[in-house]
């Protein structure tokens, strides 16, 4: 009996570095083919809004990096975590990939979702960052910050103003801000910029919140910002001033990144960060990310994943001290 226990943990190992030694092979393969179909690279925002327009130049860039072809997935709503919750299905095989907003560190504390962001993902870069702000119709009689308080506080809850979706960073920022303030207003959730901007341009809403989408409006006279959230002025509208200098005390300073699903192999994450890294390098991509206000703000896959790590947890400090946290 003792040599039956012998031969037969012999024959799991012996059996085991059998599979080890086909199944290496076959992967070390895969990645030297890699790729060898097309990479699905999710937008979780509609197209033709300002992150659409930012990620179909990286994805540009990182084809010629990869050498390979790169097809732009647009799906919207949700607050931008769709993409997210592709990734948690999806193989790790780096054929599906997804931009990460700061958004999928949050809502997971307000609502069911598809994904966990500590269990389902890899990071693998961070390239960029929003600077969010609020823009009005240029015709509109509300000047500055002050007409915008002054307003709201004679008209309760009659303010209204749109947002990328309930939950993200354009909408808590403005409800930080709004509750510090001593006003109440009407939110007004789109499914992110470009339908937002039709909305204020339109009439629909008196106020848009939100990442630089707005800007080419801002710059063509048709709408008026009135502050930014980031830690200081922006480069490109430096006589706009931001909530924090108008004492406020509210601050939002946005990266994201790219990421793939759980389990990806390491030596495929280093070339995919490698490769994004050198977009970061690329004149239309620098260009693209100068039109829309965005630093340059690179994380490696590690710095990355540590970054995650303590978003997530600042954010579920963040929405409970709001009272917005999910029931359990």
């Amino acid at each position: 009996m003792a040599q039956y226990k012998v031969n037969r943990r012999q024959f799991i190992k012996a059996s085991a570095a059998a599979g080890a030694a086909i199944a290496f092979p076959a992967l070390a393969q895969a990645q030297s083919n890699y790729p060898s179909r097309p990479i699905r690279l999710i937008c979780p925002w509609p197209a033709g809004g300002s992150t659409d327009v930012v990620m179909r130049a990286f994805g540009d860039s990182f084809s010629k990096q990869i050498g390979g072809t790169v097809i732009i997935e647009n799906k919207p709503g949700a607050g931008g975590i769709l993409g997210a919750g592709e990734l948690a299905n999806a193989q790790p095989d780096g054929y599906t990939l997804s931009q990460l907003p700061l958004g999928i560190f949050r809502l997971p504390h307000m609502q069911k979702v598809s994904f966990d962001p500590m269990k389902d993902l890899t990071y693998i870069a961070c390239l960029t960052g929003y600077t969010f702000g609020m823009v009005v119709r240029s015709d509109s009689p509300i000047k500055n910050i002050k007409d915008f308080v002054d307003y709201a506080k004679a008209n309760p809850e009659a303010l209204s103003y749109g947002s990328t979706g309930t939950g993200t960073t354009p909408h808590l920022v403005v409800e930080q801000f709004a509750k510090r303030a001593g006003i109440k207003l009407l939110h007004v959730p789109f499914k992110g910029n470009a339908d937002g901007m039709q909305a204020l341009l339109g009439g629909h809403v008196m106020a848009h919140s939100d990442a630089t989408g707005w800007a080419s409006a801002v710059e063509a006279g048709r709408a008026r910002l009135l502050v930014t959230y980031g830690s200081k002025r922006t480069k490109r509208w430096p006589n706009v001033p931001t909530l924090l200098e108008l004492g406020y005390q509210t601050v939002s300073d946005s990266p994201f990144g790219i990421g793939g699903p759980k389990g990806m192999d390491p030596a495929l994450v280093k070339r995919l960060q490698d490769a994004f890294k050198k977009t970061l390098e690329d004149p239309v991509v620098i260009a693209t990310l100068e039109k829309f206000d965005q630093p340059i703000i690179y994380m490696d896959s590690a710095a990355y994943t540590k970054f995650a790590q303590t978003t997530f947890k600042e954010e579920k400090d963040m929405i409970e001290s709001m009272g917005l946290a999910k029931k359990a």
